[in-house]
């Protein structure tokens, strides 16, 4: 498990020409608890996104973390991968 620090003000963005893989494989970090946090809302968000760009596998993802969240959770990370999309 990662002991570290992340600092996410110079951590680099995910661009919108970001392929699906990267965007899949922010879905299995925040999903497997890789931080040291599962975060179901960021991970359902970086499947969606990763599903939208094409990477078939990240839609079975997506359901499968679907499965453990409330509908206001599923809700949450819908317009957080909106707003990504609309920022990028």
């Amino acid at each position: 498990m990662f002991q570290g620090y992340i600092d996410l003000d110079s951590a680099t963005a995910v661009e919108a020409s970001a392929i699906p893989d990267v965007l899949f494989e922010r879905g299995l970090y925040w999903a497997s608890g890789r931080s040291g946090v599962v975060n179901l809302v960021a991970a359902h968000k970086w499947f969606n996104l990763a599903a939208v760009k094409g990477r078939a596998d990240a839609m079975q993802m997506r359901r499968e973390v679907a499965e453990l969240m409330s509908e206001v959770e599923i809700a949450i990370a819908q317009r957080e991968a909106r707003a990504w999309i609309t920022a990028h």
